[in-house]
């Protein structure tokens, strides 16, 4: 394990004495793991896919759409929001922010939780808190309860630090080496449909009507209907999640179970990571992209109101388009990356067209045609949006056998940091100088990280793991 730092999506040991965490428990009969070698599975080591792996994927995706809908649901319909309970528009804007402050002093807590005790106390966490906050927003109706709906965002907030670094410890534990990308695609998916619905359903339920006890009634609803998913979510976690498949679904998967406990330090696995040079660019690049898109999609109903008066529901729509053409690039680049392996180009070449589509949509914002705004959002979320996995998952080659939670954790709090300072910065560019000159700070910084992509070396240690594990 020499050298590096690392995490195929993938379990880096913990816990193997004794069973706990993610290391294998073999059924009876089965052949055993051997740790010889260097933690190298026996070559009649058994690797199988279980059937029930989609499932867990699909409710994983679930709970972190009704999260990821949560974050989104309140800057959707931001100017609605100010008037209800008569704040500042960067107080809604904060709503949104605290998902990215709370999860940077929270991520290595709950990524030591996860490597630890694994991954269904986390699943059980996540889906949780994420229910309870969306109950407690129901105390929230009147105008002066600003500070509850605030508790309430702030709980969800807590949630998605046990949601966020999940996609690729799912998809390396449950899946197949020919699958594992196209799953933590699939796993990102959940979330950015919840955007996608963060954006479109808030505009339809709650429209922007004078009558304060009118509006309490609409923003009631959802709140309600929120609360019931949340819910529902959370009994389903307890019934189907588990903590890994009976077998090893990859060589390499084998190999990191097979790790006795006594190998693996959690505090040098992080040092590792920050001494793994590609993975601190990847750090920088992945946090300067992701953190443009979510500065973008806090400020979008400001913007699109702004040139195009009255229509919150287009800009929930417009947002829409972001999120779902994003979602079918991900998917896209996730078989892509499957089939080929192309790792460091196929991340330099979605990041050169996430820029270029910025600058589309940055020019033709206030040319006063809708349709358009459509189009060149849909190309920009197509390569933005879409870059997320792309990011776990070149993350994953680089930092194998460390443990993909910490190095997706890290990622995302390089994310979080940088979408609360654009967010804030191109807020308050917007208010001075206008919505051009905003998203001008965008495309600069989307310009800086495709320029650092190009200095990553495309060191793909799970790769070559298994082909060594395979001839072994």
């Amino acid at each position: 394990w020499a050298g590096g730092a690392g995490g195929e999506p993938s379990r880096v040991g913990s816990d193997a004495a004794h069973g706990a965490g993610m290391v294998l428990q073999e059924p009876a009969g089965a052949p055993s793991l051997s740790a010889a070698a260097g933690g190298v599975p026996d070559a009649t080591a058994e690797v199988q896919l279980s059937r029930l792996r989609w499932a867990v994927l699909l409710l994983f995706s679930s709970y972190s759409l009704c999260n990821a809908f949560q974050w989104i649901q309140y800057g959707s319909i931001n100017n609605v929001f100010v008037r209800f309970y008569d704040v500042s528009a960067f107080a809604i804007d904060w709503l949104s922010m605290s998902y990215m402050l709370i999860y940077i002093p929270l991520l290595f807590p709950v990524a030591w939780l996860l490597d630890k005790r694994g991954l269904r106390l986390i699943a059980l966490a996540g889906s949780a808190l994420n229910a309870v906050g969306a109950w407690v927003k129901l105390g929230s109706l009147k105008p002066h309860l600003f500070p509850v709906t605030v508790l309430g965002q702030v709980i969800c907030a807590v949630a998605q630090v046990f949601i966020l670094g999940m996609p690729s410890r799912i998809a390396s534990v449950w899946f197949g080496s020919h699958e594992v990308s196209t799953a933590c695609s699939i796993a990102v998916f959940g979330n950015q449909l919840g955007i996608a619905a963060g954006f479109l359903v808030p505009p339809v339920l709650i429209p922007n009507v004078e009558d304060v006890e009118k509006l309490a009634y609409h923003i009631s609803i959802m709140f309600f209907m929120t609360a019931g998913v949340a819910s529902v979510l959370f009994i389903l976690v307890i019934i189907v999640f588990k903590e890994k498949p009976p077998n090893p679904p990859s060589r390499a998967q084998a190999s990191i179970q097979s790790r006795p406990t006594a190998e693996y330090s959690y505090v040098q696995s992080i040092l590792r990571l920050l001494r793994n040079a590609n993975f601190l660019l990847l750090m920088v690049t992945y946090g300067l992209n992701v953190g443009c898109f979510y500065a973008l999609s806090t400020l979008l109903n400001r913007m699109v109101i702004h040139h195009y008066p009255g229509e919150e529901v287009n800009a929930g729509r417009i947002g829409l388009t972001i999120v779902l053409s994003g979602m079918v690039g991900a998917l896209i680049s996730g078989i892509w990356l499957d089939k080929t392996k192309t790792y460091k180009q196929t991340t330099l070449v979605v990041y050169i067209m996430s820029l270029v589509g910025m600058i589309v949509y940055t020019f033709t914002l206030s040319l006063g045609h809708l349709w358009v705004v459509f189009v060149t959002a849909g190309l920009l979320g197509f390569f933005m949006t879409g870059y997320l996995p792309l990011g776990f998952e070149f993350a994953a080659e680089l930092t194998y056998p460390e443990s993909e939670g910490t190095s997706s954790g890290l990622l995302n709090v390089s994310a979080q940091i940088f979408g609360i300072a654009f967010t804030i910065a191109q807020g308050q560019i917007m208010d001075r100088f206008g919505t051009k000159a905003g998203n001008l700070l965008l495309c600069s910084f989307l310009f800086l990280g495709t320029v650092v992509t190009v200095f990553i070396k495309a060191d793909l240690r799970r790769q070559q793991a298994n082909l060594e594990n395979e001839q072994t």
